[in-house]
C-alpha cells in the first residue's frame, strides 16, 4: 500500500514519524508524499498554539476533499487534546500520542476493512516509554533518538502535558544500543530528542540523570557527535558543565528554554526558576566551553506583561548575549490558565516581537562575526544553491564551493566570513 504522512510540530513528532515511516516500509508499505496519490493519509498533528490546532484540522480537510477515496488517518497531540472535535471531522482512523506501532496495526486494519476507528487512552496513565525506531530520512546525515516523553512541569501557557502524560525515559542500555546501531548504519550525529530531556532519568528511580546518559552515548560510540535538545536551564549546574566539557563528541550548543527575561512574568508563566538562576546556566556554560552557542525562545506579550517588563526581559536577553533566538508572540491556547489571563492587544505583541527579534539579530550577528578565522569540524550534509552546506558543532551553517563529495564527512574547516545568517568556509584538508 501507498501511505503519505504530514507532520505538524516539534521535533519529537518529527521523530515519531520517522519511525513510523521506517516501520512502514520494514512492514512492506511504499512511503510517498503527501502531495502525490496514496492509499492512505495520515495527519502526525500539533496542539502547542490554536493556530496548530488551525492546521491540523486544514491539512485533515484538504486531504478528505482531495482524496475522497483514500483513508485519512490522523494521531498526535490535537488529537489527542480534543478528540470531540476530530470527530467532527470526515477522518477513517483516530488516534492520540501513544502506541504509534499499535497505531500501524490499526492503519493496516483500516486499509482492508474500511470502517471507521478510534483508539484513545488517558495520557496520564502512561508509565512505559515506547521504544521506536532510531534514525534519520534516507540519506540524512544527522539522526534523532527520542529519549524521553512527557512533561510535569505545566506552565501556565502549555498544554502539551495533557497531550503527553508524565515522564517517561528510555532506558540507557537501550539508549546505548540504538547509538551504536546508528554508528554503524553511517550516521555521523545524534541529536536528543524529547519532550523535556532535562527530565531524562527521573521515572527511572536509580539515580541517573541526564548527564549520565550523554555520558555513557559518548562512550558507547565515540565516533559520533552528540547534540542535546532543549534544556531546562536548572539543568546546568557546576557538575554538568564539568562532565560535559570532558566529552569531545558532545556538540557545544545548548538551547537552554528561556521564554521571558522578566521574574513577573515567569512567575504568572509558573516557570520553574527565575532570571538570575537562569544567567547562573549562562556563565556555567561560557565558563566551561569555548564560545558555546547558547541559544533560547523568547515569548513577547504574554498576558499581563507591562512595557516595563517588556523592557527587562530585552535587557536580560542583551545580557545573555544568545549565539541565536526564536521570538514568539504570544498565542492563546485555549484550556490554558495562561487563556483566561489579562490579555495584550495584538499590535503591541507584534510590536514588541519586532523590536525582540532585532536585538536577536545583533546578537547573532555579533556571535557569526566571531567565529570569523575559528578551524571547525563541519559535517557537510546537502548541495544549496551552488554551494555546499555542513553544520558546525556550534550548529552555525558553513558554506563551502559545492563538492558532492563532501557528503556525510566531518571535514576541518577555516571560517573566513559571514553571508546571511550562514558562515562562508574553505576546507583546511583535500576531499
Amino acid at each position: 500500500m501507498k501511505i503519505a504522512i504530514y507532520t505538524l510540530g516539534c521535533k519529537v513528532n518529527q521523530y515519531e514519524t520517522q519511525a513510523m515511516e521506517q516501520e512502514l516500509r520494514r512492514r512492506g508499505h511504499e512511503v510517498v508524499p503527501f502531495s502525490g496519490d496514496a492509499d492512505a493519509y495520515v495527519v502526525n498533528t500539533c496542539s502547542v498554539t490554536a493556530v496548530s490546532d488551525q492546521k491540523s484540522r486544514q491539512m485533515l480537510s484538504r486531504a478528505r476533499r482531495e482524496h475522497p477515496q483514500a483513508v485519512v488517518a490522523v494521531c498526535g497531540c490535537y488529537a489527542q487534546t480534543h478528540p470531540e472535535d476530530v470527530r467532527k471531522l470526515d477522518v477513517d482512523l483516530i488516534a492520540g500520542t501513544g502506541d504509534r506501532m499499535g497505531f500501524l496495526d490499526l492503519l493496516e486494519q483500516e486499509l482492508e476493512d474500511r470502517r471507521p476507528m478510534e483508539s484513545m487512552d488517558r495520557a496520564f496513565d502512561r508509565r512505559e516509554f515506547e521504544v521506536l525506531p532510531a534514525g534519520g530520512l534516507e540519506g540524512r546525515t544527522r539522526a534523532m533518538l527520542k529519549v524521553e516523553d512527557g512533561c510535569v512541569n505545566f506552565c501556565s501557557y502549555c498544554i502539551i502535558p495533557y497531550a503527553r502524560g508524565p515522564i517517561r525515559s528510555l532506558p540507557l542500555e537501550t539508549a546505548v544500543r540504538r547509538a551504536r546501531e546508528l554508528d554503524a548504519a553511517g550516521y555521523r550525529e545524534i541529536v536528543l530528542t524529547g519532550i523535556e530531556i532535562s527530565s531524562w532519568g527521573r521515572d527511572l528511580k536509580n539515580g541517573t540523570e541526564l548527564i549520565d546518559l550523554i555520558e555513557g552515548l559518548c562512550a558507547a560510540a565515540p565516533g559520533l557527535r552528540l547534540r542535546l535538545g532543549s534544556l531546562e536551564p536548572r539543568t546546568v549546574t557546576e557538575e554538568f558543565c564539568r562532565r560535559a566539557a570532558a566529552l569531545p563528541a558532545l556538540c557545544p550548543q545548548f538551547h537552554l528554554s528561556m521564554q521571558s527575561g522578566c521574574d513577573a512574568t515567569l512567575r504568572r508563566m509558573n516557570r520553574k526558576y527565575d532570571t538570575a538562576r537562569y544567567l547562573e546556566s549562562v556563565t556555567l556554560l561560557n565558563r566551561y566551553f569555548d564560545r558555546p552557542a547558547v541559544t533560547t525562545d523568547m515569548i513577547v506579550g504574554f498576558p499581563g506583561e507591562t512595557e516595563e517588563e517588556f523592557s527587562a526581559s530585552l535587557a536580560f536577553i542583551r545580557r545573555c548575549g544568545f549565539a541565536k533566538m526564536h521570538i514568539f508572540p504570544y498565542s492563546i491556547r485555549p484550556g490554558t490558565p495562561a487563556a483566561e489571563m489579562e490579555q495584550i492587544p495584538r499590535a503591541v505583541k507584534e510590536a514588541r516581537a519586532k523590536r525582540a527579534a532585532e536585538a536577536a539579530e545583533e546578537m547573532h550577528r555579533a556571535y557569526l562575526l566571531g567565529c570569523v578565522g575559528q578551524v571547525y569540524p563541519v559535517l557537510y550534509e546537502q548541495a544549496r544553491d551552488g554551494r555546499y552546506s555542513g553544520h558546525a558543532p556550534n550548529y552555525m551553517e558553513v558554506l563551502v564551493p559545492e563538492d558532492p563529495a563532501l557528503h556525510n564527512r566531518v571535514i576541518s574547516t577555516r571560517i573566513t566570513g559571514v553571508d546571511g545568517s550562514a558562515l562562508l568556509g574553505e576546507l583546511e584538508e583535500t576531499v
